[in-house]
């Protein structure tokens, strides 16, 4: 690998921090069209893509600095293969595609929990350690929905953001 495309070359550090800060401006762009109304928590549903569009312009400065400043500092050498780890992609990405095909008929708990498991299944197999025993599945499948299940309830209770649930409830 030439320096030049190297994660230690400066232009590249410095164009990592360009995008960060272009991503978090296109990011407060789009916050600026949602509405503000607060909902029962006292805030509204842009609250949160400020939140992002403001620590991810945060972090675009940062290293932008470090770029500029010597380059961003204790970075390790990559671990990752040389070549893409296609079996994993297939993984995440049919997990990706289920939760958005799945969301309205399961839910979001039960789609963004089998968006989970999928993932896990790509990463492990990336890592070389995929479990496909059901085992392994059903641990994957709680802690996903362990995830999902506090965050729905969080944007349905908290934030009285109506996300598609699997009963009509406002708990599942």
């Amino acid at each position: 690998m030439t320096q030049q495309h190297s994660s230690r070359s400066t232009p590249l550090q410095t164009l990592i921090g360009v995008g960060l800060v272009l991503l978090a401006l296109a990011m407060a762009w789009g916050a600026s069209s949602v509405s503000s109304e607060a909902g029962y928590g006292g805030v509204g549903p842009n609250f949160f893509p400020w939140v992002v569009s403001i620590a991810l312009l945060i972090c675009g400065v940062l290293c932008v600095a470090h770029a500029l400043t010597g380059g961003f500092r204790d970075l390790e050498e990559g671990s990752g293969d040389v070549r893409a780890h296609w079996k994993g992609f297939i993984w995440v990405t049919a997990g990706l595609l289920l939760n958005a095909m799945l969301i309205t008929t399961l839910g979001f708990i039960l789609s963004c929990a089998l968006c989970f498991v999928l993932s896990v299944r790509g990463f492990k197999s990336a890592e070389g350690e995929l479990d496909l025993r059901l085992q392994a599945w059903i641990k994957d499948s709680l802690i996903g929905f362990a995830v999902a299940a506090p965050v729905y309830w969080m944007f349905t209770q908290l934030l009285a953001i109506n996300l598609p649930g699997l009963t009509n409830t406002g708990w599942l």
